[in-house]
């Protein structure tokens, strides 16, 4: 008889977990919220700054063209996390996950302030050295921030509080990405806006980002304070040892499908993201307008998080996760196939009512039903005493996929331009479908392959 992912003993579950998790006040979990909100802000208004400085601004050319120059920025914000999240699984075991949080909230600040020096110098290679240590930071954040969720969280409300921090992490995003598209357009003006008497505003970047990375700061202090991790857990000296030692141990297992199926999600939304800046090419528009693209991205994964969170009620639903995934799919293949057009409406109205952007929104609330139901089976499927070094895993996997998506992206997408020299990077859409369709059905036919339904999972 099928079974329920959720119900298995130990190996795949902790049986006594979640059973007596410690019970904080909702301001301890806001806070985790907000420390969240500010710390994605801030990693996507650096990314983003220099993604179109580098493609259309001060920095042009220096990295290559296009799809080349994007994937080198890529390739520096993911290996970081590759070669450092079993360490900081490791750390986070050892510790208190409200301690690490705050930890890394401190050398953030100095991180920021190196980055401002680099834009004010108008110097790629100190704000891409910023970037770099930011990524080493960011790496030991995340195995705490997911890993500190069951800690504060009753198990019966993981698929909400899961939900509700995606969307809170999407609508920073958002709020990141409009601020960056904006900042770029000041920090480097189009040779029009120059012709017009614009000067750059070299300290602009610098300046919010110290000021978002306060406020992040502020916010990790109201943190509920946990008790240490386990001292006796060893760090592995091999940078991915950690890695292949817990996919050994799952091997077989549901927690095994889960990691993967949510891992790949990032190799579709690093192709995504690769993508989306150079619609400022496709549909003409400046840097301020296509970030309005990113920012409907951010909005409706958080809107779809937020619904499923909801839909989930007391359990987690495996079931969300083929309907987000195949629904994704024909929302890429709408991108991929219909023609990028704007209505004739006023600037940033027009590109925020644009198919483009309705597809968007549709791919995106999919991909939230998609990665909440994974992320809640992550933190339920895992045992409480190595909550760190397997989530530690699961990011060092996710952003492989993240550096395979530049890699493709920077390998496949040259076969979309035409012999006349006109740009297609909106048909690599068709290739995140696919991808989609078969990562899903692999899915599937994983957990039934072991017995298991796809019903949902008590709390």
């Amino acid at each position: 008889m099928n079974q329920p992912i959720g119900s298995q003993t130990a190996g795949d579950a902790n049986s006594e977990k979640h059973t007596d998790v410690q019970k904080t006040s909702r301001f301890g979990f806001w806070s985790l919220v907000w420390t969240q909100f500010f710390g994605a802000a801030n990693d996507n208004i650096l990314k983003v700054v220099l993604i179109f400085t580098i493609l259309y601004g001060t920095w042009e050319g220096i990295l290559g063209e296009g799809a080349e120059a994007q994937s080198y920025v890529n390739y520096l914000f993911t290996l970081p996390f590759i070669l450092l999240s079993g360490y900081a699984g490791t750390f986070s075991d050892r510790n208190s996950k409200s301690n690490v949080i705050l930890w890394v909230k401190i050398i953030e600040i100095p991180i920021v302030i190196v980055a401002a020096i680099g834009f004010w110098m108008q110097d790629l290679w100190i704000s891409l050295a910023a970037l770099l240590a930011l990524t080493c930071q960011s790496a030991y954040y995340g195995p705490a921030k997911y890993g500190i969720i069951p800690e504060i969280v009753a198990t019966r409300d993981l698929s909400r509080a899961n939900g509700m921090i995606n969307m809170m992490t999407n609508i920073a995003v958002i709020i990141g990405t409009l601020a960056a598209g904006q900042v770029a357009t000041y920090y480097s003006p189009n040779p029009e806006a120059v012709e017009a008497g614009a000067n750059p505003i070299l300290w602009l970047p610098g300046l919010v980002l110290i000021l978002v990375s306060v406020a992040g700061l502020v916010a990790a202090l109201f943190l509920p304070k946990l008790t240490p991790g386990d001292k006796t857990v060893r760090y592995e000296m091999n940078p991915v040892g950690t890695y292949y030692s817990s996919l050994k141990e799952i091997t077989g297992k549901p927690l095994f499908t889960v990691m993967f199926a949510w891992s790949f999600f990032y190799l579709l939304a690093g192709l995504a993201l690769s993508i989306l800046p150079e619609y400022a090419e496709i549909l003409k528009i400046d840097q301020g307008e296509a970030s309005v693209l990113l920012g409907v991205v951010g909005v409706a994964i958080g809107v779809g998080c937020i619904v499923a969170g909801f839909i989930s009620g007391d359990a987690i639903r495996p079931r969300l996760v083929p309907i987000g995934g195949f629904t994704m799919a024909f929302f890429f293949l709408l991108l991929g196939v219909v023609p990028a057009q704007l209505p004739d409406l006023p600037a940033y109205l027009r590109v925020l009512l644009s198919p483009t952007s309705l597809f968007l929104l549709g791919m995106g609330i999919s991909a939230g039903f998609y990665i909440v139901p994974l992320q809640a089976l992550l933190q339920r499927l895992t045992p409480d005493h190595e909550l760190g070094r397997y989530l530690g895993t699961a990011n060092g996997l996710s952003f492989t996929f993240i550096f395979l998506s530049a890699l493709l992206y920077q390998i496949i997408r040259p076969s979309f331009n035409s012999s006349d020299g006109s740009q297609h990077p909106d048909k690599m859409f068709i290739v995140c479908a696919v991808l989609t369709v078969v990562g899903v059905i692999f899915f599937v036919w994983r957990v039934r392959a072991r017995g298991f339904s796809l019903d949902k999972v008590e709390g």
